[in-house]
């Protein structure tokens, strides 16, 4: 007697691997799919030993392929990338260090895919790592929150936010910090301009953090942050994506033990929250077996999430091979093929043919692996096809 099988929905195909195996466990420092089948670009990420390094690479989607690009002028780690709409990258800020306690960067990068070369720009106000970036509607780049060391032993969470204008390479505050000091947060940008920024974690000791589930709105026409919806729960290492002009989708995250109601949760359940900007609330979706944190979700077409990879566990854990499809019409999960390499603190990105790239990141961690002092890493890169092969 054959035991029965479960039906899966698309399938993985490995293509080339990285010049050099790395991890991005930020919420933006992972790769940007480059203007004029330029490719995607990765730069930065840590090693093994969770150094920062200051390797680049370009992805060829049609050799699946990729190549060793020049090296940043600084090695960072929890630094932001953000395509720009003049098709040149930003790099900011991170850290040069491994320790949790390294002093955060202020220098800025720009990438110039014409030529492939860096350059150095007009530095942050402020030292920053774990912070997010996002690209406004007037071309220019907001950058809000993040983690600074505060002293030998403690780091602090920032509140403040700037402005980067390409066209001046300025650096400009906004009028008022944002009502929450936060790192490791997420963010999207509505139609009409406004950003929603949400969860994240504040410290609250040097060697712990809490979740949070406050979330905020910039209106870049009055800069202006104002309160936003809570989270119905807090969530720190999650994801969060446009569903519509309107609405947003936050997906896993929170950290195991702590959801915020005193209760244990040992990530059985992957759920998923909506935000709606007309009634500032979030109301829970269907959610599904398998919680993570670590993750991505990369936005196929006909408004369908691929959420792939994760774990329960950075510092003793091992990657999800698992993945699952999110239909925001319908409210539906369905599985779909599982990676060939498990893996979380990823490299994601949606391609201009509608499939995913899954490359690098964590395979094992900590007492999981066979050095607790050593993660083992992996180079290897997969393509996602909701119709089956790539």
């Amino acid at each position: 007697m054959t035991s029965p099988t479960l039906a899966a929905t698309g399938a993985w195909t490995k293509t080339g691997d990285l010049p050099a195996a790395a991890s991005w466990y930020g919420q933006c420092d992972g790769p940007v799919l480059l203007k004029n089948d330029k490719g995607v670009l990765l730069a930065g990420g840590a090693d093994a030993k969770g150094v920062a390094v200051n390797t680049t690479a370009v992805y060829n989607p049609t050799a699946k392929t990729w190549t060793a690009g020049r090296t940043l002028q600084f090695p960072r780690r929890l630094h932001t990338v953000t395509l720009l709409d003049s098709g040149k990258v930003l790099v900011v800020g991170g850290t040069s260090g491994s320790s949790p306690l390294s002093p955060s960067l202020t220098s800025v990068e720009l990438y110039d895919p014409a030529d492939g070369s860096w350059k150095a720009v007009a530095s942050l106000r402020e030292a920053r790592r774990g912070h997010h970036a996002i690209l406004l509607a007037n071309h220019k780049v907001l950058v809000t929150g993040g983690l600074t060391t505060r002293s030998g032993d403690s780091a602090k969470a920032l509140a403040t936010a700037e402005i980067y204008d390409p066209d001046a390479d300025t650096w400009t505050p906004t009028k008022q910090p944002m009502t929450d000091a936060r790192t490791g947060h997420s963010g999207v940008l509505f139609k009409g301009g406004q950003v929603l920024v949400a969860g994240g974690t504040a410290p609250i000791s040097g060697a712990d953090a809490a979740s949070l589930a406050f979330c905020e709105l910039y209106n870049p026409t009055a800069d202006t942050w104002t309160p936003a919806g809570n989270l119905l729960q807090p969530r720190s290492r999650h994801q969060l994506v446009l569903a519509s002009d309107t609405t947003a989708l936050v997906v896993g995250g929170a950290t195991p033990g702590t959801p915020g109601d005193g209760t244990f949760d040992p990530f059985t359940r992957l759920t998923v929250e909506r935000y709606d900007l007309a009634t500032d609330k979030w109301t829970a979706r269907a959610a599904s077996p398998g919680g993570r944190g670590f993750h991505r979700v990369v936005p196929l077409r006909s408004g369908t999430f691929l959420v792939a990879g994760g774990t329960a566990d950075e510092h003793n854990g091992v990657g999800y091979q698992s993945a699952l499809i999110y239909d925001n019409a319908t409210d539906t999960w369905t599985a779909a093929a599982g990676l060939t390499t498990g893996r979380w603190a990823f490299a994601a990105a949606a391609l201009a043919d509608g499939k995913a790239l899954v490359t690098g990141g964590t395979v094992v961690s900590g007492i999981a692996g066979v050095d607790p002092d050593t993660a083992q890493l992996s180079a290897t890169t997969e393509v996602f096809a909701l119709g089956g092969a790539s």
